[in-house]
């Protein structure tokens, strides 16, 4: 049985923690220079004491009665979560949320470079989508080793994901994000972060029924 990896830093903090780049981004372009927990919990509608808590796991100080320096909250976060290295990636299942994500630019500010594209239908192969280019999945698992690829990118179907991710692991890539509707089995020593969409929209869809059913209740 594949354990379950523990990590020090709570994982609802390291979601909550790109939600506050956002704002302190604003703020940079706004010039302002300091910023407190009480803002950045009203901008979010957050509790001030949980936003303390997360920001404290960047090891960042803030000064008594100004709170934090804006800059350097920023470069702490990115720094936490490892956004301020570029890592390359490779991308497999060039569909239509496969291409979506190879067009979405703002990656390379969050550190990911998705450096090439894997797909098996033939139609795609050879073309260069945004930039980068597409090739067979065939060829992914030594160019992986060749290239010392951070991240594997899964956005093929259900039935191909574990396959595809079994090749990733071959080629010694220890970062899965997976978009794929399925439970991936891989090493210990590799992590998976399932980005499901059908879960966010369940989310979504029930608390819009839970909000509708307490109207009727009033």
């Amino acid at each position: 049985m594949r354990k379950i990896r523990k990590f020090s830093a709570p994982e609802p903090s390291m979601r909550r923690l790109p939600a506050y780049l956002h704002v302190l981004t604003r703020l940079l372009r706004e010039n302002r220079l300091y910023v407190s927990c009480t803002f950045i919990s009203n901008e979010l509608y957050l509790d001030p004491t949980q936003v303390r808590k997360d920001l404290a796991l960047t090891g960042i100080v803030g000064k008594p009665r100004v709170g934090y320096s804006v800059e350097e909250l920023i470069d702490k976060i990115k720094a936490f979560l490892g956004w301020d290295v570029q890592r390359n990636a490779f991308l497999v299942g060039v569909g239509n949320l496969g291409t979506a994500l190879l067009g979405y630019q703002r990656f390379r500010l969050y550190g990911l470079n998705i450096v090439t594209a894997f797909d098996k239908d033939p139609r795609r192969i050879g073309k260069t989508i945004f930039g980068v280019d597409v090739l067979h999945v065939d060829k992914m698992t030594n160019l992986a080793l060749r290239n010392k690829i951070d991240i594997g990118i899964i956005t093929v179907g259900e039935d191909a994901a574990q396959e595809v991710a079994d090749l990733m692991v071959q080629g010694f890539i220890k970062g899965i994000w997976n978009f794929a509707p399925k439970t991936l089995i891989v090493p210990d020593d590799v992590i998976v972060e399932n980005a499901q969409l059908s879960v966010s929209l369940g989310v979504l869809t029930s608390k819009m029924k839970l909000s509708q059913t307490e109207k009727n209740m009033v």
